[in-house]
């Protein structure tokens, strides 16, 4: 903008005719080159947007176009695995709600994680009241960056049951057919399905911006696995068989970083074959969110810190999206204050209909989801969390020197 500036000055000048025709053919020159750049980012978005992050949405109109079952009649036993360390009041108040679910045979496992409150004493409570209960414990001198890892660990070899179904300590279902939801999906060579984790939405900026985010992330990893291109899944809403978390080792190969206990396997493993998506706002979990917003970047961080393992395809394939979004506000930016009728009319044009796609593809999708929508927040959630997960990340680089 300030080179179109000096272009006007130099003209409003009377430089030579020669200059004058230099300057003119630089600036259709740059014009043309904004054009093109402006219209590949756009070109790109409305591509993510409904090939990719339209999924959910198109997933369950082709379920009701089919007049598919809400659930499957193949009942197989799971197992339900939980890890807590200090969750005596999650556990009292959210762990019924995974106990009661309607499904003929699982069991609940949870690995009480060396925790130091009431944990053990509430999980001695429910033991006697539900029989699917089983607890195992972790001793606390243990040396190992993520407990997690190990807690999970310890969870999938106490399972009897073939497949897996993992949440958190402060999780619950969002229906009592939880369990039947998520199976829903498994079906010959089926070894993961990956379910939404939401939150609890309440009045407050931070917790509209966790849910945003976390509506918008869905998006990205459901509809990425819907295509075919799996890449992650979130501990609080994760089925996979115990056969292939042997078969590729655990956690082996990242127990050298805190996170990574729900998406790496998926990343490394997962296919367009092996991999399902439970779409039903019956298959989701709650929990709820951090109430502020250092505690919420210390948790997003943590979990950033697994993503420079991702395959190269998963990291190329969700860097495009975030580039593309970057150059196209940039460039409505600078046609917007570049002072051309035309130009600004043009650029103001496409930014209206990006987002109407942008607000129309989230609203459909938090609908089908049973999740918050959002209207102008958007624009803004859209430009700080990109934002906010490049500091974070060139933070942690920075402490790795």
């Amino acid at each position: 903008m300030i080179l179109f500036q000096k272009f006007d000055v130099l003209l409003q000048a009377k430089y030579s005719t020669e200059m004058i025709t230099d300057l003119d053919g630089l600036r259709l020159i740059v014009l043309a080159i904004g054009t093109v750049a402006i219209l590949s980012a756009f070109v790109v978005q409305v591509y993510y947007y409904l090939h990719y992050f339209s999924a959910i949405i198109a997933d369950n109109r082709k379920r009701k176009r089919n007049n598919l079952p809400a659930y499957s009649s193949h009942t197989p036993p799971v197992s339900v695995v939980i890890c807590a360390r200090n969750e005596e009041n999650n556990l009292r108040e959210f762990l019924p709600k995974v106990l009661e679910q309607d499904y003929p045979d699982f069991e609940v496992i949870v690995v009480n994680d060396a925790s130091e409150d009431n944990t053990s004493q509430v999980l001695d409570e429910f033991a006697k009241l539900y029989p699917r209960l089983y607890v195992t414990n972790m001793p606390n001198d243990i040396n190992i960056i993520s407990r997690k890892k190990l807690a999970v660990t310890v969870g999938v070899k106490a399972a009897k049951n073939e497949l897996l179904l993992l949440t958190d300590a402060d999780c619950y279902p969002a229906s009592k057919d939880w369990i039947r939801s998520m199976v829903s999906g498994v079906t010959d060579g089926i070894e993961f399905v990956v379910g939404y984790g939401d939150y609890i939405t309440e009045r407050s900026t931070i917790n509209r911006l966790i849910t945003y985010d976390t509506l918008f992330i869905a998006m990205q990893y459901m509809g990425f696995a819907l295509r075919g291109k799996p890449y992650m899944a979130v501990g609080r809403n994760f089925l996979y068989r115990k056969y292939t978390f042997y078969k590729h080792k655990g956690f082996a190969g990242h127990l050298h970083i805190v996170s990574g206990d729900d998406d790496l396997l998926i990343n490394k493993a997962g296919n367009a074959t092996n991999t399902a998506v439970a779409t039903r706002a019956e298959s989701k979990t709650l929990s709820i969110a951090e109430p502020t917003m250092a505690k919420w970047l210390l948790q997003k961080s943590r979990h950033l810190t697994s993503s420079s393992l991702y395959t190269k395809s998963s990291r190329r394939r969700i860097g495009i999206e975030v580039v593309s979004r970057a150059i196209f506000y940039l460039l409505v930016v600078c046609g917007l204050v570049y002072a051309d009728l035309y130009v600004s009319a043009f650029v103001l044009s496409l930014f209206v209909l990006r987002f109407a796609m942008q607000a129309v593809v989230i609203n459909k999708t938090a609908k089908r989801l049973q999740s918050r929508r959002y209207s102008i927040s958007i624009l803004v959630f859209d430009i700080v969390l990109p934002v906010i997960s490049l500091w974070l990340m060139l933070k942690q680089r920075i402490r790795k020197r």
